[in-house]
């Protein structure tokens, strides 16, 4: 009997001690790396006023993001993000590397921007309000069947 409840125990302990472990295990922050950045040998050999868009795609690799006004730079962006246990994922690091063009497709200027430089950008939320009231699908399938009229089908002649 006494040998049972000698199993029973360290049985126990081991159960404790792995759920610890386990516990400390699922609090070990985990990270994410998303982007891509050129290293800086490769940003080196990129001659101001000399190359061009296809000669640094082909040096360097695609952009990530080009700019939106005719096409006026390439944009690398490369974020490090730390998962730790049930708290909010936090972005540890993040780097942009830009490069301007000139109307002639030539590199203007290379600029390297890092978490510090960043200037957090409160986004608005506005919802358009639908003119649907609160009904469900069949009450507005069903509200129709008195409002349709042929003659507003395409196509359809008088």
């Amino acid at each position: 009997m006494v040998m049972g409840v000698n199993k029973v125990k360290r049985a126990a302990k081991s159960l404790v001690f792995i759920a610890c472990l386990a516990a400390v295990a699922a609090c070990t922050p985990t990270f994410k790396n998303h982007g891509y950045i050129p290293p800086a040998e490769d940003l080196a050999e990129i001659k101001v006023g000399v190359d061009t868009r296809d000669t640094v795609a082909e040096a360097i690799g695609a952009p990530g993001i080009s700019g939106v006004v005719q096409d006026s730079g390439y944009y690398y962006v490369a974020s490090r993000v730390r998962f730790y246990g049930p708290k909010r994922p936090e972005v540890v690091s993040r780097e942009l590397v830009a490069i301007s063009f000139d109307q002639r497709g030539v590199v203007r200027n290379i600029e390297r921007f890092g978490l510090e430089d960043g200037v957090v950008v409160t986004l608005e939320r506005r919802v358009t309000e639908s003119s649907i009231q609160n009904n469900g699908f069949l009450r507005q399938l069903l509200g129709n069947i008195g409002n349709f009229n042929p003659a507003n089908i395409p196509g359809a002649t008088n």
